[in-house]
């Protein structure tokens, strides 16, 4: 099933199409933009982030360099099928990127031993699973990812106060007892500020609305989702999977990142066989903001080399350095 749509982006005309295919038995939304060089790139929003506030400013640029691209709304969220909404479960995000690279191999001009796979927080640390359990894949880039969740839930209460913690809590707690009932989830806030309910309250997560809804471009979008997930966060730990990955894998870090945390990314790069990373001043959404050029020029550049065979151009090497970390090197937090 597909429909045609001339807007790949804030100041971009990309011709894109919508398309659907299912993961299990439900059925996902996704943005399929017809690419030139026989590579495609599979991209999914973060927490709660539904595929184009979190995918349509780079999807534009891997585009216009040749790229298919299929950027796809996770189950629950946005457009794509299943219910309750707004639930968020990690076994089931990582289902649906499985499907969703299934599905990327069937599209007309792909060569399905040349995809990658995109994400960014929340979905960038799910794109290290992902890899270490395809390694058919040609690339993968993981920016600003939640590497270890465990550390985020620790910094996060940092920049909260204790009521409003108590009360996320109380509401997770609600939340998943009523599911288990059949009732409607109980919702909080993806982003606030310190004091009221919301999942993060961190400096950068101010910056939610400006990075990725500037002008309120995207009304459709709901930025709450089910409380009860705040009580599994901290138990994901992603970044422990680089080890395990053997595609080439590109890690996007921003310095002052308050939301995601730089050292767990840092430290996750160092540790692929094939890692290579990039650091960018600025906090969570710096990618989205100033840093976009450079982000964009990096991830592009990495794509090139390592789906089409491309040395980057000199334009490409213009801007954020790529490192390949020192094997077994540590980072801290």
């Amino acid at each position: 099933m597909s429909s045609k749509e001339n807007n790949g982006g804030p100041g971009t005309r990309a011709a894109r199409e919508k398309v659907s295919f299912a993961s299990g038995d439900i059925e996902l939304a996704a943005w399929h933009y017809p690419g030139t060089n026989g590579a495609c790139v599979i991209m999914a929003g973060g927490f709660g982030v539904t595929k184009e506030p979190g995918t349509d400013l780079f999807a534009a640029r891997f585009h216009e360099a040749g790229f298919t691209v299929l950027a796809f709304d996770f189950r629950r969220l946005g457009e794509s099928g299943g219910r309750p909404r707004q639930v968020v479960r990690i076994r089931e995000e990582l289902d649906d990127y499985q499907a969703a690279i299934a599905f990327a191999g069937t599209l007309p001009g792909v060569d399905a031993d040349r995809l990658a796979v995109w994400g960014f927080s929340l979905s960038g640390g799910h794109v290290f699973r992902v890899a270490a359990r395809n390694p058919r894949l040609g690339a993968a880039i993981a920016q600003t990812p939640n590497a270890d969740c465990q550390a985020i839930v620790r910094n996060a209460a940092r920049h909260q106060k204790p009521l409003a913690m108590l009360r996320l809590t109380g509401r997770a707690v609600l939340d998943v007892l009523g599911q288990s009932v059949g009732r409607p989830p109980r919702l909080a806030p993806l982003n606030g500020r310190p004091g009221t309910v919301a999942f993060l309250t961190t400096p950068d997560a101010q910056q939610t609305d400006q990075a990725l809804n500037s002008g309120n471009r995207y009304p459709a979008w709901q930025q709450d989702a089910a409380a009860g997930f705040a009580l599994r966060l901290g138990f994901y730990r992603p970044g422990q999977d680089a080890r395990r990955v053997q595609v080439p894998l590109l890690v996007v870090a921003c310095d002052q990142d308050e939301s995601a945390l730089p050292g767990p990314a840092i430290a996750a790069a160092s540790r692929a066989p094939r890692g290579e990373l990039v650091r960018l001043p600025g906090g969570h959404y710096q990618p989205f903001l100033d840093g976009h050029a450079q982000a964009a020029d990096a991830e592009v550049s990495f794509l090139r080399r390592h789906l089409v065979g491309l040395e980057p151009t000199e334009f490409e090497t213009v801007g954020a350095a790529v490192d390949r970390p020192q094997r077994g090197r540590r980072s801290g937090n």
